[in-house]
């Protein structure tokens, strides 16, 4: 069987015969995969932006960026030639307390973020890592 997290915490579960039945149980998202055709790029880029720590096992393709307080570890696979980067459907956001102050620090480091923009309550920046996917700093876990 397999579980799913829904919103307003209820937990369903699929059997076979794709029936949901509710359960206590939730399984959280702890890693992403990040397929890439620059490793080092891209180690050096969430190391030196986003304070990531690098670790690689012995003869291990895989490359584990993880954070010094909590939070989602990266893992780094190199793309098969036949990969496309930067066509995922998904966004890396990293939570901040002030998103214009945030964005001003990080193009002092060498990182240059879009426009600010305002959502409801929160705000919010975009950019791409050097293997063109999504990435965006974001007030809104601030303000929740």
């Amino acid at each position: 069987m397999r579980h799913f997290y829904f919103a307003e915490s209820a937990t369903f579960q699929l059997d076979c015969n794709t029936r949901l039945t509710k359960t206590r149980m939730t399984l959280p998202i702890n890693r992403i995969v990040i397929y890439t055709k620059k490793l080092p790029e891209m180690v050096a880029f969430y190391t030196r932006f986003f304070g990531f720590t690098a670790h690689q096992r012995d003869k291990d393709r895989i490359v584990e960026l993880r954070p010094h307080h909590g939070g989602l570890t990266i893992l780094l696979h190199s793309a098969a030639t036949s990969q496309k980067e930067g066509q995922a459907l998904i966004k890396l956001v990293f939570d901040v307390e002030n998103v214009e102050t945030s964005c001003a620090e990080f193009k002092l480091a060498g990182l240059d973020f879009g426009p600010v923009h305002k959502a409801e309550g929160y705000a919010f920046a975009n950019a791409k890592d050097p293997s063109n996917n999504p990435i965006s700093i974001s007030s809104r876990a601030m303000t929740s």
